[in-house]
């Protein structure tokens, strides 16, 4: 008999937390999944109530328990000030679909009773300009920790998680592949922050003057790793290159418009390339280290779906 391994975490499998959901309606409809699903996620209405009505319903209770602390600490330090939003990180490898899962939760969330506004952000929009990517020779490392703008992030999650009336980030295009000059997206004292990108549960880095930076994450209320095997997260997004080759990429303004033009075996081909030169390195050397860090690691199977959830015990 093997010997049983404690971890930091609770594993249910994907039966065991699907009965965890409540007996209530789904409040959302196909159209509203088909307005959230990313390109190459097969994410549909049965995936939604197994999985993501009780992480939602998970993600209330610790709102609320946020809610009440917050409430008991003023009335000990005898002050009132406001609570702050509460603060969702979401993390994970390139074509994992992480940016579906933000999205559904941010519909799922804004359906909560007293209807709270949420907010959602990527992170994409602090990635340095391509000018700037190419000055300094990491164009082709985009989506490495070092092509964000990390210290305007934080500044960003700090701004929110301090209260501030408002807090703007810049806006990415993946058209074009870039910031957008002069754009942004502003919030406005959410009630709930939902940050999502590959590097958000990144550890402390050195800075050049010395010392180290705060992570990004020490803002999070919780956070969310959404997990797979890195040769299925490899397969799925040659998919989605092969489908944006048929769809964005014949677009003239496209980044990408000259891959429209690749026979299939070419596309594949140079998805390959990508995924093996830069998101694979990037997966093993930057992304999946910070699982462990997540509060709850969704693991997916080949299909997409969901297999299991882990739960960081309290």
């Amino acid at each position: 008999m093997s010997e049983r391994v404690e971890t930091p975490f609770i594993t249910l499998d994907r039966n065991e937390w699907a009965a965890l959901a409540d007996s209530t309606p789904l409040p959302l409809t196909e159209d509203d999944i088909a307005r959230v699903r990313g390109l190459g996620d097969p994410i549909d209405l049965h995936e939604v109530d197994r999985i993501y009505r009780p992480l939602s319903r998970l993600l209330d209770l610790y709102s609320e328990a946020t809610g009440r602390l917050h409430d008991a600490t003023s009335a000990f330090l005898g002050e009132r000030s406001s609570r702050t939003p509460f603060v969702i990180g979401i993390a994970g490898s390139v074509a994992v679909g992480k940016s579906t899962t933000a999205r559904v939760l941010r519909e799922l969330m804004a359906r909560w009773p007293g209807s709270p506004r949420v907010e959602l952000i990527t992170t994409d929009g602090f990635l340095f300009p391509n000018a700037v990517l190419e000055q300094r020779g990491l164009l082709q490392r985009k989506g490495f920790p070092e092509s964000y703008d990390r210290r305007a992030l934080r500044s960003f999650v700090w701004a929110v998680k301090s209260g501030a009336a408002e807090v703007s980030a810049p806006v990415y295009s993946h058209i074009t592949y870039d910031i957008v000059p002069g754009a942004s997206v502003t919030v406005r004292r959410p009630d709930i922050l939902i940050v999502e990108g590959l590097n958000v549960l990144a550890p402390p880095y050195r800075r050049q003057e010395g010392g180290f930076s705060h992570a990004i994450s020490d803002y999070f209320d919780i956070s969310i790793y959404v997990d797979a095997e890195a040769d299925d997260a490899r397969r799925w997004y040659i998919d989605r290159f092969l489908e944006l080759r048929r769809t964005a990429f014949t677009r003239p303004d496209s980044y990408f418009h000259t891959y429209a033009a690749l026979s299939d075996d070419e596309a594949v081909a140079r998805a390959s390339y990508i995924w093996d030169t830069i998101n694979a390195p990037n997966l093993v050397r930057n992304i999946a280290p910070t699982r462990s860090r997540a509060t709850i690691i969704l693991r997916k199977g080949a299909d997409h779906h969901v297999e299991s959830v882990s739960l960081r015990k309290l």
